[in-house]
């Protein structure tokens, strides 16, 4: 027993239980993991990395690169993640037609299949941001009283205030986000497309994008009513006073301009 005990004191027996306790765990788990699930998913992975290095040679490496380094006609690819290859492949900005001041939004080349073995491919070349799960963009889990809070701090600069796009320098342009996808809006907050900032949970959380998402689709929707009349394209007081000075005083000056010929008629007659 006085063996034992010293064995116990002994500043090495921590340190051996934990490696024999480690070992256990791993040897159970290897007996009965489900080897082969995991072993279709990586399969799976791979054929769709393999797949997607395919199309990407044939329809992206003449600008980006043959391995996504880049080059003078497109950025490189390596660290940018599935989420915007499926932002820009899904909504057709990619591949472009032709160079361009800014890539718009166009019918998709691509299949959805096809998207995703391409962004799988792009994942494979550097770690990035991955495609969200569909309740990361579920307007319903949104606050769009907050939403709308924070989209005017972060975003009504450009796409105005209720994001129905806006004119940009250089000939460039803020889109209109009445009619996207949720999935696209979250994909851009995340990934940051062209001259648009990027906001990674960092610095916008998940939760926060969702409200985002529920102030877009709570004031685009065609069931949102508009007590105020005409949205005048949605620009808030600056649009509305203008429209004020050049019709309204436009109407009441030309009306006392009226109202003062007719005066000076029935003076002179």
């Amino acid at each position: 027993m006085k063996k034992l005990s010293a064995r116990r004191r002994h500043p090495l027996a921590v340190l051996v239980v934990l490696v024999l306790a480690l070992a256990a765990t791993g040897g159970l788990y290897a007996a009965f993991a489900p080897a082969d699930e995991a072993q279709a998913e990586t399969s799976a992975q791979s054929l769709a990395i393999e797949e997607g290095a395919t199309l990407y040679q044939v329809g992206c490496s003449s600008c980006h690169g043959r391995g996504g380094e880049g080059g003078s006609d497109g950025p490189s690819l390596v660290g940018v993640g599935p989420a915007a290859v499926h932002f820009q492949v899904g909504t057709g900005r990619m591949p472009m037609a032709q160079p361009s001041q800014q890539a718009d939004e166009k019918p998709r080349v691509y299949t959805q299949a096809e998207i995703e073995q391409l962004a799988a491919y792009i994942g494979s070349l550097g770690p990035g941001p991955a495609i969200p799960e569909a309740s990361a963009y579920d307007p319903a889990e949104g606050d769009a009283a907050r939403g709308g809070e924070l989209f005017r701090t972060n975003c009504s600069q450009c796409h105005n205030f209720t994001g129905q796009g806006g004119a940009l320098t250089h000939g460039k342009f803020a889109p209109d986000l009445g009619d996207v996808d949720p999935i696209y809006i979250y994909e851009a907050m995340l990934t940051g497309p062209q001259n648009m900032p990027s906001f990674p949970d960092t610095v916008l959380p998940e939760q926060a994008k969702r409200d985002i998402i529920a102030w877009l689709d709570a004031v685009n929707t065609s069931e949102s009513p508009n007590p105020g009349g005409l949205t005048l394209g949605g620009f808030g007081p600056v649009s509305e006073g203008l429209f004020a000075w050049t019709i309204g005083i436009g109407v009441l000056v030309s009306l006392t301009v009226w109202i003062g010929a007719r005066s000076a008629k029935a003076r002179k007659s």
